[in-house]
């Protein structure tokens, strides 16, 4: 929160109004409570169907701030333009997507649908009501099997599932939206693999279902929700055998696309960028596995299976193009990702509200 007069007289002069698209999920909220707390002006829209209403609440709580909240599918135009009507945005953060690799490859067509069509509407709207900046989630998924580690944005596309496709096919579009409106300004960040919470354990990672995400996967069987952990693979080349990648705690993450913001507004003429969020440092998952048991006290069994089609050994991000052109680096370390991640799940063990519907 702001701690002195001049800051906040500061703040309010700068004060933004940002869409935040998909503000209610994972990266978002965390994202949503980082630009409340400098004093810019959010609303966020989300459909809720990988998320909880009760994450509103919950930004409140940290922030003190409640940002404007809509319930709509990103997909409807109709509905969207009524928020485009409404308030006169500096800038679109957009989250909204459909998100699990295995499920994409169940369900191509929800994820072309959902995560292309998103995209589409977003620009459409924002060129109707001249709104000039967008920062886009995309992923790391769009390099696929690297050539060399650790990875550059300027290696070449290879993804190797329909969501990663759609991921790359987003940023294709959004560059040539670029070049067809030179007044839009685009920056897609590549995230890699974030992990953490909220310092203050009110807000964290909530899964539906089984897990797609090895953090969570971890912390659940940790709080007894599973009985162990499933390790897909350990004869990877690897130092231990299991596949490497580089965690990035959310709030990093979070801040990165404040960084991101602040760029396009100090450089209104950058037109499209692509910039990798990461650590720049891979670890194992035997590595987060110790490094939990280490900083919690929990040892958490596991069971080596077979690996996972597509599953590659080393994946972690070059990040100096975001310290360079952002000044952002990622600040917490492996251990404090882990304790945030336990203190989210300890003090929410049936997440945001246990049985209860999504939507209360």
């Amino acid at each position: 929160m702001n701690n002195s007069k001049s800051t906040l007289q500061r703040k309010r002069v700068n004060i933004l109004k940002i869409l935040v698209t998909g503000g209610a999920g994972f990266i978002g909220s965390h994202t949503v409570v980082e630009l409340l707390d400098r004093g810019d002006q959010v609303v966020i829209v989300d459909d809720l169907s990988n998320s909880h209403l009760k994450v509103v609440d919950r930004i409140e709580k940290i922030t003190g701030k409640r940002p404007d909240f809509f319930l709509a599918n990103i997909c409807d135009f109709s509905a969207m333009e009524k928020v485009f009507k409404q308030y006169d945005f500096d800038f679109v953060i957009h989250f909204a997507g459909s998100k699990a690799v295995g499920e994409s490859v169940e369900k191509p067509l929800l994820y072309y649908r959902n995560n292309l069509e998103s995209t589409w509407v977003l620009i459409e709207l924002m060129a109707k009501y001249n709104v000039k900046s967008i920062i886009f989630s995309s992923s790391a998924t769009v390099y696929g099997q690297p050539d060399a580690v650790p990875i550059i944005e300027t290696s070449p596309y290879s993804p190797t599932n329909p969501y990663g496709e759609t991921k790359m096919i987003n940023e294709l579009f959004l560059k040539d939206v670029t070049a067809a409106y030179p007044d839009i300004s685009v920056i897609c960040l590549r995230y890699f693999n974030p992990i953490g919470a909220h310092e203050s354990g009110i807000i964290g990672e909530d899964p539906q279902g089984i897990p797609n995400n090895l953090m969570p996967f971890i912390t659940q069987v940790a709080i007894g929700i599973r009985e162990e952990l499933f390790v897909f693979g350990n004869n990877f080349d690897t130092h231990d055998g299991t596949g490497v990648r580089d965690y990035i705690h959310v709030v990093d993450l979070a801040k990165g696309h404040l960084a991101a913001v602040d760029y396009l507004k100090a450089n209104p003429d950058a037109s499209f960028l692509i910039i990798n969020l990461g650590t720049g440092r891979g670890y194992s998952v035997l590595d987060l596995v110790k490094t939990f048991s280490e900083v919690t006290g929990i040892e958490i069994p596991y069971r080596i299976t077979e690996r996972r089609a597509g599953d590659i050994a080393t994946c972690y991000a070059d990040v100096s193009l975001a310290k360079d052109l952002l000044g952002w680096e990622a600040k917490f370390d492996l251990k404090r990702m882990c304790k945030d991640s336990w203190r989210w799940q300890s003090q929410n063990p049936k997440g945001y509200c246990g049985n209860c519907s999504q939507k209360e």
